[in-house]
């Protein structure tokens, strides 16, 4: 059985996502704690890449911060590494596709399964090329996720049956970013998913940053998912962030609990 769609099984997920090494891998291990302690069902991991094509600017400056700061693939591994003696929440990485490469991607593979990781997203590879990658994490015991978008129309039933541990549902057209209303059929997405594989959970991310949309997103889908709006935070409070992010996670998952 995957290992993440327990995360999924009691009442509808909150999913927060933080980017490594911003503003420091020890701040972000406080923060992976405090998310997991404040009701995290599943927690997205970014690895910092220089070209991050799927993020706006408030991610991308995440990532420049991180890279500034000599954060490494290797270090985040050791950080995970540590975190697993005792943070049991699912985890998963999001980065891209020439950054395994450049690792090389069955030791990339190998290695986020030897450290306890439970799933990878690279956002830059199509459905169509997931084979590249997929067979490897299914050799590792790692859900290779999907993402779908509001132009997958015609092949979200193709996606949604090969998709293994959760779907990613991208609600908007564009790059990740908090966004003041979410206009896409989300709805309707959600359906054609739920009819070519009722056993995927769906979670809704991009642009979510208010409980409300969150409780509207979860309302429609199996979770929210939501990076940029606790960027924001650790772009601002830095190193004293963890008791601010803790407590946004809080009010977020409290929210998509209600929508349960």
């Amino acid at each position: 059985m995957s290992n993440i769609q327990p995360a999924f099984q009691n009442g509808k997920a909150f999913i927060p996502f933080i980017t490594c090494g911003d503003p420091d891998l020890d701040t972000t291990a406080a923060l992976i704690r405090a998310m997991a302690g404040a009701g995290a069902d599943l927690i997205e991991l970014g690895i910092p890449f220089s070209d991050p094509t799927a993020e706006g600017p408030v991610i991308q400056a995440a990532n420049v911060r991180a890279l500034s700061g000599g954060v490494t693939t290797d270090r985040i591994f050791a950080m995970v590494r540590e975190l697993r003696r005792d943070v049991k929440t699912p985890m998963v990485f999001m980065t891209y596709a020439n950054a395994v490469f450049g690792y090389g991607a069955e030791k990339f593979i190998a290695a986020c399964a030897e450290i306890g990781m439970d799933g990878l997203i690279l956002p830059d590879v199509p459905f169509e090329e997931k084979e590249e990658f997929a067979p490897l994490c299914r050799q590792y015991g790692l859900d290779f996720i999907s993402l779908i978008a509001p132009t997958s129309a015609g092949r979200i039933a193709q996606i949604a049956k090969a998709a293994e541990g959760f779907l990613y549902c991208v609600s908007s057209l564009g790059v990740t970013g908090v966004r003041s209303e979410i206009t896409t059929d989300i709805g309707g997405m959600v359906g054609l998913v739920r009819e070519a594989n009722p056993n995927i959970p769906c979670a809704v991310g991009f642009g979510i940053s208010t409980p409300e949309q969150a409780a509207r997103m979860a309302g429609l889908s199996d979770g929210a998912i939501v990076g940029s709006a606790i960027i924001k935070l650790t772009a601002q409070y830095g190193k004293n962030a963890v008791p601010y992010v803790r407590d946004y996670v809080a009010v977020m998952k409290e929210a998509v609990r209600s929508a349960a």
